[in-house]
């Protein structure tokens, strides 16, 4: 029996997540998309690249990297990245904004029990979820496994319930963040070592040895990890798709700690002090910073 961690081989429980990079082939079509399909605003630019986000806050930063391809289905990478909305209405907005933009690019939806979820596809391919988060007192957990499950979310029946015309008039003015990250590996038990054993998330959910949901702090998850597509995944190539994951804890001591984590698990990383990058077994890179 192993041991339980001990807070100090813990993630901090107040962590969030911070901007998702995606390395971009055609930047004119994507900056469209996410300002007119999610009502994101350019909140800054850097080296030809884009900050987008919400009330100066920026949730993805597309990066042109011309010449590179789209992955294949079954490569490691992003799942999709999810943006958490307030309130029902401020998602019913960004739902009807996305669906009307391009009708094909929606995917799916889902009530997750902790969460109503709705999926779509960006121009490039990189998955995106937009939801909101039921209160968590309504969460049921199972010892340390939140109860979670796919049920049927009619988007029509969604939208006439939860859409006003002030919610889609002041689309931009209402806040969202990255709630949580989920990626595409090569097996489940590795991402358990990795993010778990290693990084310091706790296990909140799994799904049929197919999906991993970890989080800090009893959220129900920050990040997922799955087999669905990738399953058997190496290494990824340099690739259109995920550039970085951005991790924030409150302090530079929470980074220092991961840094003699990683140092003691022999994971390569570059320690600046104020933040540490490094990758996952598949090269997904991920960046912890002190906010």
């Amino acid at each position: 029996m192993t041991p339980a961690a001990s807070s100090q081989d813990l993630l901090p429980a107040d962590l969030t997540m911070g901007t998702v990079m995606l390395k971009v082939g055609d930047m004119k079509l994507m900056t469209d998309y996410y300002q007119r399909a999610l009502g994101l605003d350019v909140v800054a630019e850097q080296d030809g690249g884009l900050y987008l986000g919400r009330l100066n806050t920026p949730l993805v930063h597309l990066a042109p990297a011309p010449g590179l391809n789209i992955p294949g289905r079954g490569e490691a990478g992003l799942f999709h990245t999810a943006l958490l909305f307030d309130d029902q209405a401020a998602l019913a907005a960004t739902v009807a904004t996305a669906a009307q933009y391009e009708p094909q690019l929606f995917t799916g939806s889902a009530d997750h029990l902790v969460s109503e979820a709705f999926y779509f596809s960006d121009p490039e391919g990189n998955g995106i979820e937009l939801y909101w988060d039921r209160p968590r007192e309504a969460w049921s957990w199972d010892g340390k496994n939140v109860v979670m499950d796919s049920l049927a979310l009619p988007p029509q029946k969604y939208l006439q319930d939860h859409l006003t015309e002030g919610a889609l008039e002041g689309q931009r003015g209402t806040e969202a963040g990255v709630g949580h990250v989920h990626l595409q590996v090569g097996d489940v038990q590795s991402a358990h070592d990795f993010y778990v054993g290693t990084l310091g998330f706790e296990k909140t959910a799994g799904w049929h040895g197919q999906a991993l949901f970890v989080s800090a702090g009893r959220y129900h998850h920050h990040m997922a990890m799955n087999v669905w597509n990738s399953r058997g995944a190496g290494p990824r190539r340099d690739t259109l798709g995920l550039g970085e994951v951005l991790i924030e804890v409150p302090a530079g001591d929470d980074v220092g700690a991961l840094a003699d984590r990683l140092k003691v698990a022999g994971v390569a990383a570059h320690h600046t002090g104020a933040e540490l990058r490094f990758e996952d077994p598949w090269r997904n890179r991920i960046r912890v910073a002190a906010r």
